[in-house]
C-alpha cells in the first residue's frame, strides 16, 4: 500500500481540482480503494470489526439513511433499523423501511466517517470496496451515535491492509454442456422465487445466461430505454413496487411508491422523501422481463445487466407471503411487454 502521507497529498490535490467529486470516483481516479481514502480522513475512525454487534446497535440511532450501491445503481432509504438476524454468514434486517440481505463473508472494515459534519457508519470488504453505509439524518439520535463510537473505537488502530482484487473474467459454461431441458423443467416447476438461485447453482448457469436459456415465453429481452419508461409508469399509476439493488455483500430493498422521477445526464433518479434511487441506465447492456411460477401464480420482474453480465437492479411488484402478485404491477409489465 502507498505511504499514507503521500496518499493524503495526492488526495488533497485531487480534491482541489475536483471539489464536487465523490470519494468513490476519487478512489478510481487515484488508483486506490475507497477504504484507503476513508482511512486517511482526519475525522474518520476505524472501529472494531464486530459487524453483527454494530448492526444490532444501529436501531438506537433512530431514523437514519441506508445506502447500498454498485457501479451503476445507488439505493438510498430512510428509516429505523430493527435488530438483524444471522444464519451463519447471512444476515437479515427486515422492516417496511429498512430491508437488507447481508452476505458477511467478505466484510472486513468498518469506519465512523465525518464528511463535512455529515456523519455515517461505513462497511468495506477486504478489497476496500464499500458494502453498506448508514448516514445520520436530522432526526437521528446524535448521543447514541457517540455511545456507539465509544463502544467500538479501536484504542490503537492499525493501518488497514487492502487486498488486490484478482481479475476474474466471467466464464460461462457452454450452452451445449448444460442440461437445458432439466433447467427449463425446474424453472417451469418453481413454487417459490427464492428457489431460483438454487436452480442456477445446480445447473451451473449464470443469471444472465438464464435469461437466454429460459423456457420459451418466460423471458423477454426489451430495449434498455424501457427502464425509464417503467419508472414513469410506476410513478403515474401510483402503485407500490419493489426495487432490489446492491453488491455481492449487501442487497437493499425498497417497497413502496416512486413518485418524483428526474433525469440528470446519464442518471435516471427517484427523488422521494424516504427513497432515492440513482440508476445510470446508459450502462445497462440488456434489460429483461422475467416470469417465474410460484404456488400463487406467476411473478414478474424487470432486470437490468451491465456489459460484464452483472445484475445492476431488479424491479418487482409489491408482494407479501401468501398474497399473489398485484394485478396493477402485471398491467405495467404487460404495457412494457406490448411495446417490444
Amino acid at each position: 500500500m502507498e505511504n499514507q502521507t503521500a496518499l493524503k497529498e495526492r488526495f488533497e490535490s485531487y480534491k482541489l481540482q475536483n471539489p464536487s467529486s465523490r470519494i468513490r470516483e476519487a478512489a478510481k481516479q487515484l488508483g486506490v480503494s475507497e477504504a484507503e481514502l476513508v482511512s486517511i480522513g482526519s475525522d474518520n475512525i476505524l472501529l472494531l470489526p464486530e459487524f453483527s454487534s454494530i448492526l444490532n446497535d444501529i436501531p438506537e440511532l433512530g431514523e437514519v439513511m441506508a445506502l447500498t450501491r454498485n457501479n451503476y445503481a445507488v439505493h438510498e432509504r430512510k428509516g429505523i433499523y430493527t435488530k438483524a438476524s444471522f444464519h451463519g454468514q447471512i444476515g437479515l434486517v427486515t422492516n417496511p423501511d429498512i430491508d437488507l440481505r447481508l452476505f458477511m463473508t467478505a466484510w472486513t472494515y468498518v469506519f465512523a466517517v465525518n464528511e463535512n459534519n455529515r456523519k455515517s457508519i461505513q462497511f468495506f470488504d477486504r478489497f476496500g470496496e464499500a458494502i453498506h453505509k448508514i448516514y445520520l439524518t436530522e432526526n437521528s439520535n446524535a448521543e447514541a451515535f457517540e455511545r456507539l463510537l465509544a463502544k467500538y473505537t479501536l484504542n490503537d488502530p492499525p493501518t488497514i491492509q487492502i487486498e488486490v482484487k484478482p481479475f476474474q473474467a466471467s466464464i460461462e459454461k457452454l450452452d451445449e454442456d448444460i442440461d437445458v431441458n432439466g433447467f427449463q423443467n425446474e424453472w417451469k416447476s418453481l413454487q417459490d422465487t427464492h428457489d431460483f438461485f438454487g436452480i442456477l447453482k445446480k445447473y451451473e448457469v449464470s443469471r444472465l445466461q438464464s435469461m437466454r436459456l429460459a423456457p420459451k415465453g418466460f423471458t423477454y429481452n426489451i430495449p434498455v430505454g424501457q427502464a425509464e419508461s417503467l419508472l414513469n409508469l410506476v410513478s403515474s399509476s401510483g402503485i407500490e413496487f419493489m426495487v432490489f439493488a446492491g453488491n455481492k455483500s449487501c442487497l437493499q430493498i425498497h417497497t413502496g411508491k416512486a413518485e418524483k422521477i428526474v433525469r440528470t445526464g446519464p442518471w435516471i433518479n427517484i427523488l422521494d422523501d424516504k427513497f432515492n434511487l440513482h440508476l445510470n441506465d446508459t450502462e445497462i447492456d440488456s434489460l429483461w422481463i422475467v416470469k417465474k411460477p410460484t404456488n400463487l401464480g406467476l411473478v414478474h420482474s424487470i432486470e437490468a445487466f451491465d456489459r460484464e453480465g452483472n445484475l445492476i437492479i431488479q424491479f418487482f411488484g409489491k408482494r407479501k407471503p401468501s398474497i399473489p402478485e398485484s394485478e396493477d404491477w402485471r398491467k405495467i409489465v404487460k404495457t412494457i411487454e406490448n411495446q417490444i
